[in-house]
C-alpha cells in the first residue's frame, strides 16, 4: 500500500522569499522520506490552494493524505482555517490533519543553530540574553505556549530569555532589546521564532536595531525538516477529517 501522500499546508505572503523558504523546508522534508509523494500548499497569497492540490490529488487516484500545518503553534490558523478547508476534501480523499510545529525541543536547536550561524558560540551563553520574537497571537493557548517556550530556552543556558511580539501581544522586539540592557546584560541576540521571511520577521529585524546580533528565521533547519517529517510519521494512524467514500 502507497504512503499517505505529505500535503505541507504554509500561511503564505506576498513576499517571494516566503514560498521560496517554503519549498525549501518542503524538499529538504521529502529528501527525509524518499518513499512519500510531497506537496504543499497555501492558505492565502500564494498558489497552489489547499483545495486546488486536494482536487488534483484526488484527479490523480490518491486516497490517503497526510495534511501537515506549517504552524509553530495551535491557534487560528490550525484550530479554524485548515480544518475547514481539509473537510471540503473531494469525495475519495481520506484527510488526517497533523499536529503543529510546536512545541518540541527540535525548535529550540533550531534557534540556537541560527544563533551559532550568526556569530554566537555555546561558550557566550552565560553573557547573552536572547530576545525570541514569535509573530504574536490573540490566542490564549498560543501565548502560553510562547511564554513556556521562552522559558525553555532559557533553560538551555543563556543568561535570560525574553519573549517579544511582532503584532498582536506587548512587549515588541525593541522594548525586549531595552530591557534586557536595563538589567545589564552585556550581550543581546534576537532570535526570530518564525518560519519564514515576511512582513512581521521584517518587523522583528527593524526592532532588534539595538541588539548586538540578529540571527535568521528558521527556514530549512535541519532539525525543523526532521520535525516535520515525525509530524508526518505520527498523524498516518490519525482519525481521517475527511473520509473516503
Amino acid at each position: 500500500m502507497a504512503a499517505p501522500v505529505l500535503l505541507v499546508v504554509a500561511h503564505g505572503s506576498r513576499d517571494p522569499r516566503h514560498a521560496a523558504t517554503v519549498h525549501a523546508l518542503v524538499g529538504a522534508v521529502a529528501a527525509l522520506r524518499p518513499g512519500v509523494r510531497v506537496e504543499t500548499a497555501f492558505l492565502d497569497f500564494n498558489v497552489p490552494s489547499v483545495s486546488a492540490v486536494l482536487e488534483s490529488l484526488a484527479a490523480d487516484g490518491v486516497r490517503d493524505v497526510v495534511a501537515l500545518p506549517l504552524l509553530l503553534n495551535r491557534a487560528y490558523h490550525a484550530k479554524a482555517d485548515i480544518p475547514a478547508v481539509l473537510r471540503q476534501a473531494p469525495q475519495g480523499l481520506r484527510v488526517r490533519q497533523a499536529e503543529v510545529l510546536g512545541p518540541s525541543p527540535l525548535l529550540l536547536r533550531a534557534v540556537e543553530r541560527r544563533l551559532y550561524e550568526a556569530g554566537l558560540a555555546p561558550a557566550d551563553k552565560p553573557a547573552t540574553g536572547v530576545v525570541l520574537a514569535f509573530a504574536g497571537s490573540t490566542d490564549p493557548e498560543a501565548n502560553a505556549v510562547f511564554a513556556e517556550t521562552a522559558r525553555e530556552l532559557r533553560r538551555t543556558g543563556w543568561c535570560a530569555v525574553r519573549p517579544a511580539f511582532a503584532s498582536a501581544s506587548l512587549p515588541r522586539t525593541e522594548d525586549a532589546v531595552r530591557a534586557l540592557r536595563a538589567e545589564g546584560v552585556r550581550r543581546v541576540a534576537v532570535a526570530p521564532y518564525v518560519i519564514a521571511p515576511g512582513r512581521l520577521p521584517d518587523r522583528i529585524a527593524a526592532g532588534a536595531a539595538g541588539a548586538d546580533v540578529l540571527a535568521d528565521v528558521l527556514g530549512p533547519a535541519p532539525e525543523l525538516a526532521r520535525l516535520l517529517a515525525r509530524r508526518y510519521d505520527g498523524a498516518r494512524a490519525a482519525r481521517p477529517l475527511a473520509a473516503a467514500v
